[in-house]
C-alpha cells in the first residue's frame, strides 16, 4: 500500500506560518472596541501579536514606550485625534504608521501623510486588505533595516552627494549644507529611491511598488504629497523644482546636477 502523503498547504496556510515566524508586534489605536477586537482576532490568527488602545490620550506614551513594529491609527479618537498623535510620536518612533479614516476627503489623507503616516486606508476596511498592507509595510521596514546592516558592494553605494545635498542610506539620514534634514522614514525611503536613480525617470507605478510592496491603483496621492514635502527640505523650489522634477504623464526625475 502506498503511504499517504501530507496534503499540500494552501497559500493562506503558508502565509500564516510565515507570519508566525516573524513575530511582528502591532498596536491598534481604535475607539470602536468591537471592531478593534475583531481586527485583533483576525490578525492574531495570521501570526501577528496585537495589542489595543481605545483612547487617544494614552496612545502617544504607549507608542513611545512599547515601540511596536507597526501602528494602526484611527483618525477620529476620544481625547486626542490621530493626526495629533502621529505628529507627536514621529520624533520618537520610526516604525510604520497606517492611518484609518472613515472619511473619503483627500484632505484627511494628505494631512495624515504630512503628519508622518506611511499609509492610509479608508474605513470600512476589509481585514484581508489591512493584513496585506501591514505585511507590505513590515516587509519593507525589515528590508530597509537589513540593507542598512549588510555590507554593500562598490556598485551599491551607501552615501550619495549632489553638491550641498548628502543622502546616506546606512545612517538613514540626509544633510543640506552640512545641516541634518528632518525626514520621516517614508520620506527618506522616497528620497533615497529617487536619488539612487538620479538621471532616470521613475514612474509612480515603479515608486509605489518599490516603497509599498503593492500595486499602484492610480488614485493614491501619497507619492505626490511626499515629493512636495521633500522638495523644500532639500532646498528645492516647490514651484520651479531643480532637484526633483515632475515629468508630465511619466513620473519623477531626480536631477544629478541641479
Amino acid at each position: 500500500m502506498q503511504a499517504k502523503t501530507e496534503p499540500e498547504k494552501t497559500k493562506s496556510e503558508m502565509d500564516r506560518v510565515e507570519q508566525t515566524n516573524e513575530s511582528w508586534r502591532i498596536l491598534i489605536v481604535e475607539d470602536d472596541e468591537r471592531l478593534a477586537e475583531l481586527t485583533r482576532e483576525y490578525l492574531e490568527s495570521n501570526g501577528l501579536a496585537v495589542s489595543i488602545e481605545t483612547h487617544g490620550s494614552p496612545a502617544v506614551e504607549r507608542i513611545r514606550n512599547e515601540q511596536p513594529d507597526l501602528v494602526v491609527l484611527d483618525l477620529m479618537l476620544p481625547g486626542e485625534d490621530g493626526l495629533s498623535i502621529c505628529r507627536r510620536v514621529r520624533p520618537y518612533y520610526s516604525g510604520p504608521i497606517i492611518m484609518l479614516t472613515a472619511r473619503t476627503d483627500d484632505l484627511d489623507q494628505v494631512l495624515g501623510l504630512e503628519m508622518g503616516a506611511d499609509d492610509y486606508i479608508s474605513k470600512p476596511v476589509k481585514p484581508r486588505v489591512l493584513l496585506a498592507r501591514i505585511r507590505a509595510m513590515l516587509r519593507r521596514a525589515t528590508e530597509n533595516a537589513q540593507n542598512s546592516a549588510d555590507e554593500v558592494s562598490a556598485e551599491e553605494p551607501t552615501r550619495l552627494q549632489f553638491n550641498d545635498l548628502v543622502v546616506d542610506r546606512s545612517m538613514r539620514e540626509a544633510w543640506l549644507s552640512d545641516v541634518s534634514i528632518d525626514l520621516t522614514s517614508a520620506e527618506f525611503d522616497l528620497l533615497w529611491l529617487l536619488s539612487s536613480n538620479a538621471g532616470r525617470v521613475l514612474s509612480r507605478e515603479e515608486i509605489f511598488t518599490a516603497l509599498r510592496g503593492i500595486e499602484y491603483d492610480g488614485q493614491d496621492r501619497s507619492i505626490d504629497v511626499r515629493v512636495s514635502r521633500i522638495r523644500p527640505k532639500i532646498g528645492d523650489d516647490p514651484v520651479h523644482p531643480r532637484r526633483i522634477k515632475t515629468v508630465r504623464s511619466k513620473g519623477y526625475l531626480f536631477v544629478k546636477e541641479a
